[in-house]
């Protein structure tokens, strides 16, 4: 810490205020919540008096220092915005205005943006255990030391800040556009191998594949009562963690079990129409919200799964959803699909040409989520130099 800078109570920079209003039950109440690790209030809820069992809620203006007794120690701090002002908390918000003379707005949220303030505010707290009613009262905030330097002091060091935050934000600009520029190559790259090609054939996929096939009813349990039931939402980027998957009862698992080179669909919500390949499975049957194929004659599997990732796919199965509400793709329509199909040395060369150009990305994807570990170590590295007198 800088020793030319004094440590200053709060108490001589925030002084409470409370509003108090009578709730009316004909009046509407925009009610505040505020998020942990200091990211600011947000409307929570928006009721009526006649809905709120509170006698009294407390208004909030513009510029308000505002924490949740109850989650300081989650960083439930915050500044009141333009957007917050005339909006309402309850008796377990703490409103006080900052004296303007002595302190920055934003340098006082800034102090309080940083874990090491929060694990204060958690060994200050009393009345229950970290995860239940354990208040920060006011006292106790009022009665932390912050350093504060000058007026003059308090703005370079907020502007240093900006400027290294904005150069952080710029990296994570650059590091999103190389991942989609990746992805939009290898989209581009899947397109251009499967376009028909002389000598190529086209065909539905009820001319190669076994008839589609629903998955199987059940409610999922994670005892071990039976074979494991994989669902849409155990399929996540491609890939399935078998450990966390659950089970189901199933008195008659054979026509539903699942094997080596199934794919399968979803067939109804956000993920509709994205597939999956089996490469390697315990014993599991899948859910009824799944549609499988199995390939009979004329492409390896590994081909006609590298066909379901392309944009000419999408455009024929966003053309097949059914429905305003939530989508849906049925087994006759997914065997409507039409398929280029290139001949069998041919199909090995595309699939292990993806298949090289998706380790790449995926490559790329990887070395990104370090620097983006990296990024996010950076903005608490700089508020720490800065409240220490080292920026």
């Amino acid at each position: 810490m800088s020793k030319t800078w004094p440590m200053v109570p709060l108490k001589e920079i925030l002084t409470p205020v409370s509003r108090p209003e009578n709730v009316n039950p004909q009046d509407t109440y925009r009610i505040l919540g505020a998020h942990w690790y200091a990211k600011g209030l947000y409307i929570k809820d928006v009721r009526t008096g006649s809905q709120i069992q509170a006698k009294h809620l407390f208004r909030v203006e513009q510029g308000d220092f505002v924490y949740n007794r109850l989650f300081a120690w989650k960083g439930s701090f915050a500044v009141a915005t333009e957007d917050n002002h005339g909006c309402y908390v309850s008796n377990e918000f703490l409103c006080f205005t900052i004296n303007k003379n002595i302190a920055e707005v934003d340098y006082l949220f800034k102090y309080f943006s940083r874990a090491l303030i929060w694990d204060e505010a958690l060994s200050l707290s009393s009345g229950g255990t970290p995860t239940s009613r354990n208040r920060l009262k006011e006292e106790k905030l009022l009665s932390i030391k912050i350093p504060l330097p000058p007026l003059s002091e308090q703005q370079r060091i907020l502007a240093k800040i900006e400027e290294l935050a904005k150069k952080i934000k710029e990296a994570y600009e650059f590091r999103q556009q190389a991942i989609e520029k990746a992805e939009a190559v290898l989209l581009s790259a899947s397109n251009e191998a499967f376009k028909k090609q002389k000598g190529w054939t086209e065909a539905r996929v009820s001319d190669f594949c076994e008839h589609p096939q629903y998955g199987y009813t059940a409610s999922a349990t994670m005892e071990s009562i039976g074979p494991r039931l994989l669902r849409i939402t155990d399929i996540q980027n491609g890939q399935v963690n078998w450990d966390t998957v659950p089970f189901c009862q199933c008195p008659n698992p054979k026509p539903y079990f699942l094997q080596k080179n199934d794919l399968l669909f979803a067939r109804t919500g956000a993920t509709t129409g994205k597939s999956f390949l089996i490469r390697e499975c315990p014993e599991a049957v899948f859910a009824s919200y799944l549609i499988r194929l199995r390939v009979k004659q004329l492409v390896i599997v590994e081909y006609l799964y590298k066909y379901f990732q392309t944009p000419l796919y999408w455009t024929q199965i966003i053309g097949e959803k059914k429905g305003t509400g939530q989508p849906n793709v049925n087994g006759k329509k997914l065997a409507n699909i039409l398929v280029p199909i290139a001949p069998p040395q041919e199909q090995n060369r595309i699939v292990t040409y993806l298949d090289n150009l998706q380790s790449k990305v995926d490559e790329l994807k990887r070395l990104q989520t370090e620097t983006q570990k990296n990024l996010d170590a950076l903005m608490p590295s700089i508020l720490d130099k800065a409240f220490k007198g080292e920026l």
